[in-house]
């Protein structure tokens, strides 16, 4: 396979980026196949269209929610070919959570999971002595300013459907709405409540900007909700090392109910390398590579292997240990084509909301409503 190029498009964080950029040098050292790599920034990978960036990239990094939507346009390479049977079966033994099967929508594969994560806790150990179990715990903090959250959308929905799987809400579970009302109003009440004593710069962060923030501060102590980004765990990698914990609890059954996120890798159905990249795909994606070269480079594994390498898990400040629970017990969120719309409205609608302080009830509402002009129609 000497000579083959292939081009990649992924996300501008060192997580996303830096560890496909190490392998991909060490894929062409064994392979002949050169893969040089994009990037863009996180809004762009929760929003823009992939069929764009299938007409221009062989292999992309994309978000779980929009296989729904990539299924109908076709515009991915189905992964599930039976010339990677062992190593498709490999994978899903593999997988941590339900990262794996979110990837699979209408009985077929259109990505490998490359990276894994869902919302947990980022907390600095020098100005707490243990992050906060109970949501009680995280308002008191906020009270004392002591509590940052990103709340720009889309994460401002996030948070609502974490709140909410914590009580026991399942995407799915009512025909008609969304969100059961009585469900909706508490975990809204509960962010609302929270958002109350919180630096208005919060509705306009991002985990990345948030985790940033909380890194460089010296008052700014713990973030309840936020996608898991291990680089901030690692010794150097920002002024002040973060720890990261499961989350905060709201109901009475343990830390579930998070809001899966992590990326896939997938494969332009539009490439004329099909079968280049996708032998790159399943390598970089293996246990083997996972656990070594790529959780070296600053990864965040998508393979359970790495999740259990001791190894890996104390160069991360034991970020995969404290964080394990709340990602086997994380949820998916809806992923049938038309959810992306979706997503994009509420969220909107609910940092508004909270930033206006529109009470519970309405956003529920809001939410619901939204949810039947956008013919939201959930699916197994």
């Amino acid at each position: 396979m000497t000579g083959i190029r292939l081009r990649g498009m992924t996300w501008d964080h060192p997580r996303g980026y830096d560890p496909l950029v190490a392998c991909s040098a060490l894929y062409k050292e064994r392979s002949g196949v050169e893969i040089s790599w994009e990037k863009r920034s996180l809004q762009d990978f929760e929003s823009f269209p992939v069929e764009e960036l299938a007409r221009r990239y062989d292999l992309i990094v994309i978000d779980h929610p929009h296989a729904g939507q990539v299924a109908r346009e076709g515009c991915l390479y189905p992964l599930d070919q039976p010339d990677f049977s062992a190593e498709r079966r490999a994978l899903l033994a593999g997988s941590v959570g339900l990262s794996y099967h979110s990837y699979v929508f209408g009985g077929r594969l259109w990505a490998l999971p490359l990276d894994a994560a869902t919302q947990v806790q980022a907390w600095r150990p020098d100005l707490l002595e243990r992050a906060p179990e109970s949501w009680d715990e995280v308002v008191a903090l906020a009270r004392a300013g002591k509590v940052i959250l990103p709340l720009r959308a889309p994460h401002s929905l996030m948070c609502v459907m974490t709140l909410a799987a914590n009580l026991g809400w399942q995407p799915g579970d009512i025909s008609e709405d969304f969100m059961p009302p009585v469900v909706g109003e508490i975990a809204i009440g509960q962010l609302v409540e929270l958002a109350g004593p919180l630096d208005k710069r919060c509705f306009s962060l991002d985990p990345i900007v948030a985790l940033d923030l909380m890194a460089d501060s010296d008052d700014l102590a713990c973030c309840p909700l936020v996608y898991g980004y291990v680089s901030y765990a690692h010794a150097g990698f920002r002024q002040r090392r973060l720890a990261f914990a499961d989350i905060p609890c709201l109901g009475s059954s343990g830390p579930l109910g998070s809001v899966l996120g992590g990326t896939g890798l997938a494969v332009s159905a539009r490439s004329a390398q099909h079968e280049a990249a996708l032998k790159f795909a399943y390598w970089v994606t293996s246990g083997d590579v996972q656990r070594g070269p790529y959780a070296a480079a600053g990864g965040q594994p998508g393979h359970g292997a790495a999740w259990l390498d001791t190894a890996v898990d104390q160069a991360a400040n034991g970020f995969y240990s404290r964080t394990r629970a709340t990602l086997e017990g994380a949820m998916l969120r809806p992923r049938h084509d038309g959810y992306m719309a979706f997503q994009v409205k509420v969220a909107q609608l609910i940092t508004e909301g909270l930033l206006t302080k529109v009470p519970a009830k309405g956003l529920v509402e809001d939410i619901n409503r939204v949810a039947r002009e956008t013919s939201l129609k959930r699916k197994p």
